[in-house]
């Protein structure tokens, strides 16, 4: 079927910018969060996020004025009664998105898909929290949205063809190119990322070389575009942090399980470039 209308959940970084890629692609967009000063800072990062790319010459004002048009704000998961697609974007707590698609299953329309973001957690776990399981999936959206280009579409056990032909033709009718993958821990991304992550963090934890050293070598050695660490910092260490600890929880395999050195930085608030210092100083 057809997507007309989408709706999302949540509107802090990802699901902020899953709402602006889709207002920018032609879709209406309905985009709830818990409080009202959570939707008007996300809304106005969207409208910011506009302004540059119409200084920057990548978008005419014509264009960014229907953007913002297209996205409504609400606090009410009734809003979502007439959307085709709904895209959850909320905290990653397993238990919060069982509640989350909970109510989706009662708010949407029988027909409409319901989808999760989420990077690492089971999506037949929140499906299952719903009377439409085969009509859940997930959508992994990577940061930030706006310029990332891909999304993992995860299916479960459970999830129908029609689910995962709508997620085919939506993801490119929106700018982006899809995977498809299972849903098992980490899915694809993060799954052979996090063993990369963990094994650098173990290897600067052990003297292997300074963390520059070790940025550099990937970098220059490897032609990556950002070293391991600088990745970290990137993502957010308290996110790798998590991350682990969920696929480590799931697969009991010792291979993810968070180095000491993670977990202290942690606690120690050093989250990277989102508190000024990680791996790096960013102050």
């Amino acid at each position: 079927m057809e997507i007309k209308k989408v709706g999302v959940v949540g509107c802090g970084l990802m699901g902020g910018g899953i709402t602006e890629v889709c207002a920018k692609a032609g879709y209406p967009v309905v985009v709830l969060e818990v409080a009202q000063q959570f939707l008007d800072k996300g809304i106005g990062n969207i409208k910011t996020s506009m302004e540059r790319a119409v200084k920057k010459g990548r978008m005419s004002e014509e264009d960014a004025t229907g953007t913002i048009e297209r996205i409504k704000g609400t606090l009410k998961f009734e809003d979502f009664g007439d959307c085709d697609l709904v895209i959850e974007a909320a905290i990653e707590n397993l238990d919060e998105k069982k509640k989350v698609f909970a109510q989706l299953d009662k708010a949407c329309p029988p027909h409409a898909f319901l989808a999760s973001n989420t990077s690492c957690l089971s999506i037949l776990d929140m499906a299952m929290s719903t009377q439409r399981p085969e009509q859940v999936l997930g959508l992994h959206f990577f940061s930030p949205v706006p310029v990332m280009q891909l999304v993992e579409i995860v299916k479960t056990l459970v999830t129908s063809d029609q689910a995962i032909e709508m997620a085919n033709k939506f993801c490119p009718s929106i700018g982006k190119k899809s995977v498809l993958c299972q849903d098992t821990p980490g899915f694809i991304a993060n799954r052979l990322a996090m063993v990369y992550l963990v094994y650098v963090i173990r290897s600067l934890e052990s003297g292997l070389a300074t963390k520059e050293d070790i940025d550099v070598t990937m970098r220059l050695g490897l032609n990556h575009p950002m070293g391991p660490l600088e990745l970290a910092d990137f993502i957010g260490l308290d996110t790798v942090y998590y991350i682990l600890n969920a696929m480590y929880e799931e697969l009991k395999d010792p291979l993810f399980a968070p180095p000491s050195l993670l977990k202290k930085m942690v606690t120690a608030g050093h989250l990277g470039r989102k508190t000024g210092r990680g791996f790096y100083d960013y102050r």
